[in-house]
Order: C-alpha cells, then sequence, then structure tokens
C-alpha cells in the first residue's frame, strides 16, 4: 500500500504544483476554481466509505485522472517552468 502511494505523490506532485500556481494567479480562467472545489469534494465525499472497493477505485484512479485532465485544459502559460 505505501509503495502505491508513493507512485500516486510521484505521478500528481507535477499536476499539484501546476494547479497550485494556476489557482494563485490571476489571470487563471474563471472555471478552475469551481472545477477544482468540486473535484475536492469529490474526493471527499462520504460515498467512499460506503462501499470500500469503489472508494479505493475512486480515490486512487479518479482523481489522479480528472486532476490530471483539470491540468491539462489550463492554457499554455501556465505549464511553463517559473
Amino acid at each position: 500500500m505505501r509503495r502505491l502511494l508513493v507512485l500516486l505523490w510521484r505521478v500528481s506532485r507535477s499536476d499539484l504544483r501546476i494547479l497550485w500556481l494556476a489557482l494563485r494567479s490571476p489571470a487563471r480562467p474563471g472555471w478552475l476554481l469551481p472545477a477544482t472545489l468540486m473535484l475536492g469534494v469529490y474526493a471527499l465525499s462520504p460515498f467512499n466509505f460506503a462501499i470500500p472497493p469503489l472508494g479505493l477505485v475512486d480515490d486512487f484512479v479518479l482523481v489522479p485522472l480528472v486532476l490530471h485532465w483539470l491540468v491539462g485544459r489550463l492554457p499554455p502559460r501556465f505549464h511553463a517552468a517559473p
């Protein structure tokens, strides 16, 4: 389990960094803040605890995929290194 968490952290780290910098930018797209909030609510939803196997798939597969998809929709200026 620990190896899986380390793998997920390594994969999602750059997406989280880009998302954090984009959220702090005054030139962020208008859809970014509501989409990020919805992803956070979805990741913490109580339905994850109702059916444990689906909760694991949800947390370890869907949330990182949606996070990567959100970052991919950002304008190219947010992907450049600071």
